[in-house]
């Protein structure tokens, strides 16, 4: 675990994981094409390379070039709702582009691989689910993603590689340092709302409110991404020392609607929000909260940051100060 490279690192989770690695004291080799990820997010003391990872010949000269020993593969693309419209760009770029991925890893010093995957893999309907639950992605987001943790299982028995596949819950927050948050919109909740709530006449707009949940709102398991970027950390360190392969849920536990959030918000800035409720999105499911057991017991992890106020007062922070 000397020399590890981040597919993705210049985005908002990549970016946290190079953080709390370089602060471990690691050489940390970045690849990101920028198309969602941003210069400014680069860690300086991480050497960075602008390539797209469908390039295998390039990707498979700089892991062997680098002597990379770990890979974490965070490079992908993201939205649920983006992945309903655009289904051949999100198999091109998440499929596709892991695939690439492993080819390159073939025949190096390749012994550890991260894969973030993602709660959206599990079938509807099962509202807390463990790494045993059924699989059937409702989404085309997660439909890509199971496929991609297929891929990987497969070869990285292969090719004798220890993995660890990270399935996310709802990532929000913003890193205690302060550098690193979140820049682009898209269908982040908490950036959205810390968007709209710097405004004078606050307006967050949430989809469904029809939904089998005690306030109609759906209900996610969200976790501090300074959490899940410490959880990378801990989960590549114990493969390496196994050399047992993992599959983990990453969340807390727990359960919040969409409107428990708004009203933390509501409470940290003391003003009125207006809500506007919209038809549900293809692809979104009602209830998704994370059993962390398996995670908890295999690295002992105790989360940091499992306190709605204070990520919310970290996005609130990270909004103001991206603004200024």
């Amino acid at each position: 675990m000397k020399n590890i490279l981040i597919t993705g690192g210049a985005g908002y989770i990549g970016s946290h994981v190079a953080e709390i690695l370089i602060n471990k004291k690691k050489n940390i080799f970045i690849i990101d094409n920028l198309s969602t990820g941003f210069q400014k997010l680069l860690n300086k003391k991480a050497h960075f390379i602008n390539l797209n990872i469908l390039n295998t010949s390039k990707l498979k000269k700089i892991i062997i070039k680098n002597k990379i020993d770990s890979v974490i593969h965070l490079a992908a693309s993201l939205s649920i709702g983006a992945g309903e419209k655009y289904p051949k760009l999100y198999y091109k770029n998440n499929v596709l582009g892991t695939r690439s991925l492993l080819i390159a890893c073939n025949n190096s010093l390749v012994k550890n691989f991260i894969f973030s995957s993602t709660a959206a893999v599990y079938k509807e309907g099962q509202k807390i689910v463990s790494e045993k639950s059924k699989v059937n992605p409702k989404s085309v987001y997660g439909k890509t993603k199971l496929i991609a943790e297929k891929q990987i299982i497969l070869n990285c028995k292969k090719m004798k590689i220890n993995y660890g596949i990270l399935r996310y819950f709802n990532v929000c927050g913003a890193s205690s340092s302060g550098k690193i948050g979140i820049i682009s919109k898209g269908d982040h909740l908490f950036k959205n709302i810390s968007v709209e709530v710097l405004k004078k006449k606050p307006l967050i707009k949430i989809y469904g409110n029809d939904y089998n949940t005690p306030d109609g709102t759906a209900i996610r398991d969200f976790i501090h991404v300074s959490d899940l970027a410490e959880v990378h950390y801990q989960v590549l360190r114990k493969i390496s020392k196994t050399k047992k392969s993992k599959i983990l849920n990453c969340g807390y536990n727990r359960g919040l609607s969409v409107k428990e959030v708004i009203e933390e918000f509501k409470k940290q800035i003391k003003r009125p929000i207006k809500i506007k409720f919209q038809k549900r999105r293809p692809g979104d499911m009602e209830i998704l909260i994370s059993n962390n057991k398996y995670l908890k017991k295999l690295i002992n992890w105790k989360p940091k940051h499992n306190n709605l106020a204070s990520i919310v007062r970290s996005c609130i922070r990270w909004e103001k100060k991206i603004n200024n």
